[in-house]
């Protein structure tokens, strides 16, 4: 039975070596590098002062099968607030096995309990199971709107 909780500190090093798979997943170099140091990033990002993000984790017993992360953005639509998914990740054993929807139903169970009036992310064009998935949803495509990125 899959189980979705916030992330807690004793969970960083199951964080770090999902996030590996998904930056093997996408093709980024050196994923299995550095937990240590990579342990101190999601640290800083989910526990510091103020966190920069939130993280929703899956679990099958003590497996890390999936996690969302995700902040909250203001000013949205009329000056509220929308939950912003910045990733959603599902270990490949738990694809197509109701991860992802569990995930997905939690940060809209969250969004609705803070008063958010919307809850937005982005996938990759090319990525077609992403795509059906949230599709089958309900989610539609924003044409209007263009994502931008400036590297620092």
């Amino acid at each position: 039975m899959i189980t979705v909780a916030d992330a807690g500190p004793a969970d960083v090093d199951a964080l770090v070596a999902l996030y590996a798979e998904l930056d093997e997943f996408y093709g980024v170099p050196g994923a299995r590098d550095a937990p240590a140091e990579r342990a101190s990033q999601v640290r800083s990002a989910l526990f510091g002062d103020p966190p920069a993000g939130h993280a929703l984790l899956a679990w099958d017993a003590a497996i890390l099968a999936g996690f969302a992360g995700y902040q909250f953005i203001w000013p949205s639509s009329a000056l509220t607030t929308s939950l912003y998914m910045k990733e959603l990740y599902v270990a490949s054993a738990y694809r197509r096995a109701g991860v992802g929807r569990l995930l997905m139903d939690r940060l809209a169970a969250i969004a609705r309990e803070r008063g958010c009036t919307r809850l937005e992310w982005t996938t990759d064009t090319v990525n077609a199971g992403a795509r059906s998935f949230y599709e089958s949803l309900g989610a539609v495509p924003l044409e209007t709107k263009l994502f931008y990125r400036v590297t620092l």
